[in-house]
């Protein structure tokens, strides 16, 4: 079983980025966030990156994509692994080979500690198996998470008429009323940031939560857009921009990543109808599922039970979301790996304030 390291940076697309995506989008924990691509963005924007692999028989069998990135938190140079490692958990030496690679490249980078969010859907039998790996491998289990543990995955394959009907009552007749009430969905090109841009802002400053740089949201589709692997709707009234939404594709999972709605209009329902073009457009890339990408980490019973009587936080979102029908799915959540004892403790004294 042989090793590879590779730096991902700025460089023309090469033979070995292309087998590595390809790897990716065939595995089945595999996610967009793993993808050269997504390198490529985080290294615009404050993270350098590094890969690792394993061959088999000179084929890929496991590895993974590390961001780094220094004074993340307080003083902390940390090295994180989204919706990673690619691995054959159930195969104990191919799991210990590409920790102990990755080690390697964490100790290269000289971070303290090292973070990964593996794409494992949560399930009694998954729970007990992962608490047998952590244990194992000196990893630390139930730790803070970058990415939304908690999604809903709506199942694309069904025709549209099943899908809506799979829908809340009132999601479809949102859907239904904004077109009535003559709101249009278009599919915008790198031309339409700016206008995706100011209703971020809006969103942003209206709901209370942070939102990227102007250019990340130009980055991301720049540098996704060559190979379709991403997607901005707009829903306009009159020719203004109400809402959109900027959708990722890896293989058969369609994320949605990025939306953002205007202050005006409201009433016209256009988040509702520029979702389901989304949806639509995702399907006809032949997408089995779309991720609605993030709702509160809660039990499946606790978020049902408070489907109608909490709003803050995320749990407007939620409602919005839910509408779309689905399933609600959580990963195992985020597992530490320690390097310097020391460092880690600073770390949470400083994710806890």
């Amino acid at each position: 079983m042989l090793d590879k390291l590779l730096e991902i940076g700025e460089q023309p697309y090469s033979d070995e980025d292309a087998e590595w995506d390809e790897f990716v989008a065939n595995h089945p924990h595999g996610s967009i966030l793993q993808t050269t691509n997504w390198a490529r963005l985080k290294n615009r924007f404050g993270w350098t990156s590094h890969r690792v692999w394993l061959r088999k028989d000179g084929e890929l069998v496991a590895g993974a994509q590390i961001l780094y990135r220094s004074a993340a938190v307080g003083l902390v140079k940390m090295a994180y692994i989204p919706h990673g490692p690619l691995v054959d958990w159930d195969d104990e030496e191919q799991v210990a080979v590409l920790l102990n690679q990755i080690d390697h490249s964490v100790y290269e980078r000289g971070a303290s500690i090292l973070k990964m969010e593996p794409l494992l859907w949560q399930s009694e039998a998954m729970s007990a198996k992962w608490q047998a790996i952590c244990e194992q491998h000196n990893l630390l289990p139930d730790t803070d998470t970058i990415q939304p543990p908690n999604t809903i995955l709506v199942d694309l394959r069904p025709s549209p008429d099943e899908i809506l009907a799979n829908m809340k009552q009132k999601t479809r007749y949102n859907i239904r009323l904004a077109a009535k009430k003559d709101v249009a969905v278009r599919q915008g090109s790198l031309d339409d940031i700016p206008a995706f841009n100011k209703l971020m802002r809006q969103t942003g400053e209206r709901d209370e939560f942070g939102v990227h740089t102007p250019m990340y949201y130009h980055a991301a589709f720049e540098i996704f857009e060559p190979n379709n692997q991403v997607a901005l709707f707009l829903a306009e009234y009159g020719g203004r921009p109400l809402a959109g939404v900027m959708v990722f594709v890896l293989g058969d999972m369609a994320a949605y990543l990025y939306g953002a709605s205007s202050n005006e209009e409201r009433q016209r329902m256009p988040t509702y109808a520029v979702q389901w073009a989304a949806m639509e457009w995702a399907k006809a890339q032949g997408c089995r599922w779309y991720d609605l990408w993030g709702v509160p980490d809660a039990p499946e019973e606790e978020l049902e039970a408070s489907f109608t009587e909490r709003h803050d936080g995320l749990w407007g979102v939620y409602r919005f979301k839910r509408g779309f029908g689905g399933q609600i799915q959580r990963t195992i959540g985020a597992t530490d790996r320690i390097y310097n004892k020391l460092v880690y403790k600073l770390y949470q004294w400083r994710r806890s304030r």
